[in-house]
């Protein structure tokens, strides 16, 4: 039996409510499609950061390092400031583990309605790449003269060679092997002429390595527009750290809601475990309420099974899914009025029910 080790990092918020759930859907899933899994639980986080002034141990890396794939959570609580939950735990993973290509697909789920008019299932199902190594979010900068009238705060994004060629090559081939072979390169080369210049001029190197997929450009605020007034034009996008991380969260709205979402940070190269979650956040709004949406997570589990290699399983979780969405159960925040335990239960349910797991 094809046996896998998934690390569970829930998190903060919503996180362990949504996880769990996924974990649920993951049991009842590999009952039925021939593999096992072992699931390691790891508290860290918001709650180890008040216990242990960090969010995760110092060989937190290793003790993740012999996973088959990480399966995590959400980062963020009200009373810590961001940024040291996200550069606590989150960003750590991703740049320890070279986890460069950040994978976002976005589409209308039956029964789900869209925000945008006359757009339907179909019209929208997008797959954006986000650089995740480097760019604006490489942690580069600095502050000097604090608390004085002249002080300074730098914040430098950095483009490598190897970093945007990758990425590159990676968002041609994910678009390659998509039926429309169509590809946008987000940019803002009008106004930022040395990264942004270099960006596209290493897009329209490596471009000539794919004569069969059409590609052309976008700025990215032209790119807003484009996603809310002409979505069937866009199939596959690829963006730097920072405007693939706002564009995505436009996507997901556009399809729906946030809830929806999932996001694959992935080594291609397969070196570490990749790292697999909802894009929603922590949403302490709603924590402890039982109203998360879990669709996120389901789609993010479906994900990491492909990873994994079992793309038989990850389609039968999202034809569960998709039948449980089109019966109408479905979350406050898409417009019903199940629990994140009813759509769970009916998600097993389904996966039980359907014949078409591995």
């Amino acid at each position: 039996m094809r046996h896998y080790r998934i690390a569970a990092i829930p998190a903060d918020g919503i996180g362990p409510e949504v996880i769990g759930a996924g974990l649920e859907a993951l049991a009842a899933l590999a009952a039925r499609a021939g593999f096992s899994l072992t699931v390691d639980h790891y508290d860290w986080g918001s709650d180890y950061y008040r216990r242990h002034g960090v969010m995760m141990p110092a060989d937190g890396l290793a003790q993740l390092k012999s996973a088959d794939a990480i399966y995590f959570g959400a980062v963020g609580d009200p009373e810590i400031p961001d940024h040291v939950t996200l550069w606590g735990l989150r960003l750590p993973i991703c740049q320890g583990f070279d986890q460069y290509a950040n994978v976002r697909p976005t589409r209308i789920l039956p029964g789900v309605t869209s925000p945008l008019r006359d757009v339907e299932m179909g019209d929208l199902d997008w797959l954006i790449i986000r650089e995740n190594s480097e760019g604006e979010y490489a942690g580069h900068g600095g502050r000097a003269h604090r608390g004085l009238p002249e002080e300074v705060a730098t914040e430098v994004a950095i483009f490598t060679r190897v970093g945007v060629e990758r990425i590159m090559r990676y968002a041609f081939e994910r678009a390659r092997a998509r039926p429309r072979r169509l590809l946008t390169v987000v940019t803002k080369s009008n106004a930022q002429k040395h990264g942004m210049v270099f960006w596209d001029e290493i897009a329209a190197h490596v471009a000539q390595d794919y004569p069969d997929v059409t590609w052309d450009k976008e700025l990215v605020d032209a790119m807003t527009l484009r996603m809310v007034c002409k979505p069937k034009s866009l199939d596959t996008i690829v963006a730097t750290n920072l405007h693939a991380d706002i564009l995505s969260d436009l996507a997901a709205a556009l399809a729906g809601s946030l809830g929806v979402a999932p996001t694959g940070n992935v080594d291609p190269q397969r070196r570490y475990p990749s790292m697999f979650e909802p894009i929603h956040g922590s949403a302490f709004d709603i924590t402890g309420k039982g109203i998360a949406n879990p669709v996120a997570s389901f789609w993010t589990a479906a994900l990491m099974l492909e990873h994994l290699g079992e793309p038989q399983a990850a389609a039968s979780l999202m034809v569960a899914v998709e039948q449980v969405c089109a019966a109408g159960i479905m979350t406050p925040d898409i417009g019903g009025t199940a629990t994140t335990a009813d759509v769970t239960r009916a998600v097993v349910e389904a996966i039980g029910g359907s014949n078409q797991a591995a």
